[in-house]
């Protein structure tokens, strides 16, 4: 059976009904992650040596776009989950990698910081050697799964030395760290997002992934790529939802006294036809970016820079859309526009915020024309 084959059922059974739910109450969508982790897919990127599916990000962002369509909350915790499984698998040990591709281990990333804010890659945190072990201490504003995971790849200053950073993997249920608040706020409120604090938590140096000092290569070479085309394609899932809720919409509901569909006004199609045609232009941008990754195409860089700014403002004028065509019965909950509306909101200010990107992308840009002169 194929990845997406085995997904189906899980969308259709378990997290697809269970969606508005997992958002009225807040709730973190355990049921639907065990279902992942039995059907293989907490383990779609983790190597066949060590039990698991053995594919990569093209067929993880497949599987989170498609699961963010009905539950963007659910996506968006497996999203976090594959971040930091991708710098599990090629810095971390053997045992962690073995229990994540058997579906046991849940982790996420913990990066950003009050201090630092969106500027993730500077965080203020500190680790400290002390004897046989490592001392972190740190406050998290806001981390997916808190709690919920087994795992967190945790970000700190440098032990010692120049780097600005240094990433850990730090098990979530270890003396010292606690969730300083629950989350109750206006979007993927089933992620379980919600601030983190360490005092004097203690850890094996083992627990080190890549250098001392390396954290900032690791996010920007190892993580960035994996992290942005994800973020992208819960977008574009989101916008894959609303579009199809509005459609159906438009297209069943009809007007007393004529007769005819809401979709039989000229205005309301021209409104659907550049919503799609926005949807594609990510989803576009976001194969493209694939594709440059796995041939190595010189515009990488640029193209990643890109993928996550491009989908996050499509998917907040798309969803725009689709609450207007389908106006006063968007904004109830049975209809699900609304919950797809509000969702989408996150992924613009999420680090690095799209504003952030622009500053980088136009950088680029500037750099690379400076280099021909």
């Amino acid at each position: 059976m194929s990845f997406l084959a085995s997904l189906a059922p899980i969308v259709r059974d378990t997290i697809a009904p269970a969606a508005e739910a997992t958002d009225r109450e807040a709730r973190f969508p355990r049921a639907a992650l065990d279902a992942l982790g039995a059907a293989g897919l907490l383990g779609l990127t983790s190597a066949r040596e060590v039990g698991g599916m053995g594919l990569g990000l093209a067929e993880a962002a497949q599987v989170v776009q498609r699961i963010a369509q009905d539950c963007p909350s659910t996506a968006m915790v497996l999203t976090m989950h594959y971040a930091g499984t991708a710098l599990i698998e090629k810095y971390g040990q053997q045992e962690l990698r073995r229990a994540i591709a058997a579906g046991r281990h849940v982790t996420t990333l913990a990066w950003s910081e009050i201090g630092s804010r969106s500027h993730f890659w500077a965080p203020v945190g500190t680790a400290r050697r002390e004897g046989d072990a490592v001392v972190l201490d740190g406050f998290k504003s806001m981390v997916t799964s808190a709690v919920e995971a087994d795992s967190y790849v945790w970000s700190s200053r440098p032990t010692q030395g120049e780097g600005a950073s240094s990433l850990w993997v730090v098990d979530s249920r270890l003396p010292g760290l606690a969730r300083t608040a629950p989350f109750d706020g206006m979007g993927l409120r089933g992620n379980a997002s919600a601030p983190v604090k360490a005092e004097g938590v203690r850890i094996a140096p083992g627990c080190l992934l890549g250098a001392d000092g390396d954290g900032a290569t690791l996010m920007n070479n190892d993580e960035m790529p994996v992290f942005a085309t994800l973020i992208a394609s819960c977008s574009i899932g989101m916008m894959d939802g609303a579009l199809a809720r509005a459609t159906a919409h438009i297209s069943k509901n009809r007007f007393a006294e004529s007769g005819g569909s809401i979709s039989d006004l000229p205005t309301v199609r021209a409104y659907l036809a550049r919503a799609k045609i926005r949807a594609d232009q990510a989803r576009v941008l976001r194969d493209d970016t694939l594709a440059a990754m796995a041939a190595g195409r010189a515009d990488t860089v640029l193209r990643v820079l890109q993928v996550k700014a491009s989908a996050a403002e499509a998917a907040l004028e798309v969803t725009d859309t689709a609450m207007r065509i389908c106006g006063g019965a968007a904004f109830r909950k049975d209809v699900g526009i609304e919950r797809l509306f509000r969702d989408a909101r996150a992924a613009s200010i999420m680090a690095p915020t799209s504003d952030v990107l622009y500053d980088f992308i136009g950088a680029a840009l500037c750099d690379a024309a400076a280099q021909q002169d």
